[in-house]
Parts: structure tokens; sequence; C-alpha cells
């Protein structure tokens, strides 16, 4: 089965759910108000410029999560669906999945935000499978940490790999979507790269290496 691959945020979504989340935090004041919102947009610049602490920015973005119960946060996050998810879907991005799930291939987001704010997002655009940067949870509760890999950068590739070897999947034919620097290397191992609205950097290389650039924005 052909897989189509896609990053989620800036990709299939019109914004970054990771920072979005952060920000529904602050306005909310369901933190510190002044120094969430200067360390959330610093790590958010981070990431833009290729150059974020993955496991610098987990420890501080699965804080929250350790504050409430488990139904408080399936609440705050069906709050966030409505108020901020929603407006961020991308009529071009589902009438692009809708193509590939016509064809028959196998839709699968892989993103380095974490499964929490994800997972969510995947069932509503009906995905296949989600791998995302997973959050340790013991006794039903968030510790805080990362478990395993993060899905970011390498470790995208790190991630697949493993689903392939646990599914028997393949990735002959793959192709992937992002719109990030940050994807350069998966989007190098595909058969078919497609950068979607993509930064200025990845803009750079996929006019150099001959990909294809398109765009789902309105």
């Amino acid at each position: 089965m052909t897989l189509a691959i896609f990053d989620l945020d800036n990709t299939l979504i019109a914004g970054d759910s990771d920072h979005s989340w952060g920000q529904f935090l602050v306005d909310n004041k369901l933190v510190d108000v002044d120094a969430y919102q200067q360390a959330n947009d610093r790590f958010y610049q981070d990431y833009e410029r290729g150059e974020l602490d993955i496991n610098a920015y987990m420890r501080f973005s699965l804080q929250p999560l350790m504050q409430y119960s488990n139904d408080e946060l399936d609440a705050l996050h069906l709050r966030f669906m409505a108020e901020v998810i929603t407006p961020l879907r991308l009529i071009k991005a589902e009438t692009l999945l809708n193509e590939h799930r016509a064809l028959g291939h196998y839709l699968l987001i892989i993103t380095s935000t974490n499964g929490f704010i994800t997972e969510p997002i995947a069932r509503a655009l009906k995905v296949d499978h989600i791998l995302a940067t997973d959050a340790e949870v013991i006794d039903g509760h968030y510790t805080g940490e990362i478990d395993g890999t993060p899905c970011y950068q390498e470790g995208k590739i790190v991630r697949f790999e493993k689903w392939l070897t646990e599914t028997g999947q393949n990735a002959s034919g793959a192709f992937f979507y992002s719109d990030s620097i940050n994807d350069l290397p998966l989007l190098a191992q595909v058969d078919n790269p497609i950068a979607v609205d993509p930064d200025d950097a990845l803009r750079g290389e996929a006019d150099a290496r001959g990909w294809k650039i398109i765009s789902l924005r309105d």
C-alpha cells in the first residue's frame, strides 16, 4: 500500500498546533502569562530556524499537562479544537487527503508535536495513523518527560523506520508533504518529496533538488 505521509503544522493546517496550544494556555491564564508567552515564542523562533532543542522544549510544553486531571485536559482540548484548530483547517489540504484516500493510499501524519495535542487533530482529519512525539504517562498521569525518541528532524526517520518494521509496511513510492526545513532528512529519503507552502530554507532546497512545490492555502 502506497504511503501518503504528511507533516501536520503549517502543512495540513494553517498554523502550528504546538505553539497555538501554548498561546491557548496563555490566553486562558492557565499558566504564568508573561513568562510562558516569552518562552513559547522563543522556542517557536528556534524551531523556525531549525535550531530547536527538542528535549528542552518538550519539558517546557509538557509541564502544564501535569497540573490537570485527564478529564480536565480532555475538556480543555475540546475547547482548543473548537476555538483554535477548526479555524486553521484548510479545504485544499482536506481535498488532498481525499485524493490520496481515493487512490487507496495509507494516510500517515508524522509530526514533532506531542500526541496529546495532535492525536485528536489526526482523528478529525480521518487519517489512518499518526506518529508524534510521545509524552510519558505513568499510572495514567503525564510525567512531563518524553517517552522514546522525539519525532523531530532525524528522529522522524527513526520513528518512521521503527513503524515500518512493526507494521510490515514499506516506503516504496511514498509521498511526504512538509513545509519545514526541519523535515529535510525525511523528505530526502522518500520517492516523492513535496514542499507545501515551504519556509525559505526548504524552498531553496526544493528548488535546488527539483522537488515539487505546492500551496494548500486559499
